[in-house]
This record gives C-alpha cells, structure tokens and sequence, in this order.
C-alpha cells in the first residue's frame, strides 16, 4: 500500500509507557494518534455497564459491533467516547486495564474491532498503540516498534499515573497484575503480544519519558528518509 505519511505502529507489554509515548511522538510528527487499548477497555467498560461477562466472546463481539467508539479530539489529547458520552475517566482504571485484556482474548472481539482499527489509520500520518498493531492490524506499517521495560519499572510507573489520577494503588498489587497480565497477553491464542519481526525494540527501563520520545522519533524519521 502506498501512503503519503507514515503508520506509526507502536506495540508493548502494560505499563510500557507507550500511551504517553505515543501522544508525544505524535505531537513532534505531527501526526494524529490512534490509542487502540482504548477501544478495548471501552469494549469492557461497556460489557461491564450492561452485564455482558467479559468471558462471554460472542455476546462481547455482538457488542461491539453495536457500540459508537470514536475518539474526541481536545487540548489535552484524544479522549475515548462511547455511545456519545465522554468515558475517559472511567476507561483508565485497573479493573478496565485487567478488562481489556480479557475481553481481547477473544476472537470475535478481534475481528469487531479490527476493521475499525484499520480504518482509523489506513491514510497513515498516524500512530497507533497497542500490543499487535505491528503483527495483525497494520502488518504493512512502515514504522515498527517494540516498546518494553522491566516488570518492577512498568509497575512503579503505573502506580505514579494512578496516583495522579487520584487513584489509590499498593506497588506489590500492581505488580502481580502487570506480571499477570503479560502472561495473559503473551500465550493468547488470538493475536498474542510479540514484536513484529521487523520491529525495533526499545528497552525504556531506566530511560526518561524524553530519551524515550526522542528515540522513537528517530526511528520515525529514519524510516521515512529511506
């Protein structure tokens, strides 16, 4: 496929930083940004609203397929609508995190929400964050990369952005998720998270938000000068 700008596809483990990387990465490129792990904690947040278990993968396929999900552009960044109504807040919690990472183990959640993934991103001048952009969404991007950092990192980190938020948070419990979670998301049998093959990986622990930013930059803009 060929595109005047670039698809930035920039997939990690939870707590890799890669929501805020991905927003500043796309402020400097100048690109707008797609936050897929949003979709999927909506998808959650939803099911959970309207009593739709999140082990129940049809009915979570049906619905969303039925949802309105889009996302509203503001000062502060894109913000996840559902139906209408700003869910933001309520989508970056730790049950909606745990509850996106259920409700994507499921494949017909994966194909409801594919398709709309894609479109989202299929002019390029984007970047998309998730955990299988790279491999399964936009397989062809012509940016790839890998974003990681150690489990106690990603999980001190986490715990600062919770407490940012107002929301109490004990490390040890964050922890056991994050390790949880990567377990999870790692042996699915729908698009589980690896690199892309093509990827380049980039090891955040012990790196700042802006070494980080400026790394993934340079990639970008490597890549576009081939």
């Amino acid at each position: 496929m060929s595109r005047a700008r670039a698809v930035v596809a920039l997939d990690g483990p939870a707590g890799a930083g890669k929501s805020t990387v991905a927003r500043q990465v796309a402020d400097a490129l100048g690109y707008v940004l797609v936050d897929t792990g949003a979709l999927y904690r909506g998808l959650a947040l939803a099911a959970k609203e309207r009593g739709v278990s999140w082990e129940d993968g049809p009915a979570l396929g049906a619905l969303a397929g039925a949802l309105d999900l889009r996302f509203e552009a503001t000062a502060g960044g894109p913000r996840l609508c559902l139906d209408g109504a700003d869910r933001e807040d309520a989508i970056r919690t730790l049950e909606m995190g745990d509850g996106a990472s259920r409700v994507s183990r499921h494949p017909e959640v994966r194909d409801a929400l594919l398709g709309l993934q894609r479109a989202l991103g299929q002019d390029g001048g984007v970047v998309l964050e998730g955990r299988d952009i790279g491999t399964v969404v936009f397989p062809d991007a012509e940016v790839k990369v890998f974003l990681t950092a150690s489990a106690e990192a990603r999980a001190e980190r986490r715990v600062k952005d919770l407490e940012a938020r107002g929301q109490v948070a004990a490390f040890d419990e964050v922890l056991a998720g994050i390790v949880e979670r990567d377990e999870r998301d790692s042996s699915r049998a729908v698009a589980p998270l690896v690199p892309a093959p093509d990827a380049v990986h980039v090891d955040t622990t012990g790196m700042t938000l802006e070494q980080v930013v400026a790394r993934v930059v340079e990639i970008a803009r490597g890549a576009a000068a081939r």
